[in-house]
């Protein structure tokens, strides 16, 4: 007999997909013309190019959880070294081929032993990364991020965001989030996003008596 909470958490869990799958369209389509240089350019991640981090983004749509983990024992257990090599997979001869190697997995269901959310939230920060970057902007469905920030409002899972906002409370101005208690940061969702996940430039898109905390708190994403 099949558990309603089991059966309600996989609904939940592949009704991320289609979000991710537009996300990755969307990003594709915005980096359709770029410039060689503009491909060079310096990301939000430091020490990475925007085709970098597409290459990166790339990588987490082709790795399911035995791929990774013989990736991690390759590595020896550096996490950091598996990214690079991971990226340095799907980087390609030229940004031309880097973007279709990103466009092939736009419709993957692939992903590393996490969820599905996390997924969504690799591809939204690691857009931005790229966006401001390029003086791109997308306005995302308010749903979408306010889910995201939601996610990363508890998770120090991958990327540490739950420990960067202790003792801050944070609310949108553009839609329902809110959490914490102390000092206040407010501002767009995706900038709550992006400065819980390290960025400090979209520290400059908020306000509140907690904002430079946040910023002290943003380390190399």
């Amino acid at each position: 007999m099949n558990d309603p909470a089991l059966t309600a958490d996989r609904k939940r869990e592949n009704g991320f997909w289609p979000l991710i799958h537009t996300e990755r369209a969307a990003l594709a389509a915005d980096l359709a013309e770029l410039t060689d240089e503009q491909w060079a350019t310096p990301s939000l991640c430091t020490g990475l190019t925007v085709r970098e981090v597409l290459a990166h983004l790339t990588a987490g749509a082709s790795l399911n959880t035995v791929s990774w983990l013989a990736g991690v024992i390759r590595c020896r257990f550096d996490f950091d070294k598996q990214v690079a090599m991971r990226l340095a997979e799907q980087l390609g001869k030229t940004p031309s081929e880097t973007l279709e190697r990103f466009r092939r997995v736009v419709p993957s269901t692939t992903k590393p032993p996490l969820p599905a959310i996390a997924m969504l939230g690799e591809t939204i920060v690691h857009g931005e990364d790229i966006r401001r970057a390029l003086g791109i902007r997308r306005d995302y469905p308010i749903k979408v991020v306010t889910q995201t920030a939601e996610y990363y409002q508890g998770s120090d899972l991958v990327v540490v965001a739950k420990g960067r906002i202790g003792g801050l409370g944070l609310v949108a101005d553009d839609g329902p989030f809110t959490t914490g208690s102390g000092f206040l940061v407010s501002g767009r969702t995706l900038a709550l996003v992006m400065a819980m996940t390290g960025r400090a430039t979209y520290c400059d898109d908020l306000e509140g008596d907690g904002v430079e905390l946040l910023r002290s708190r943003c380390v190399t994403a």
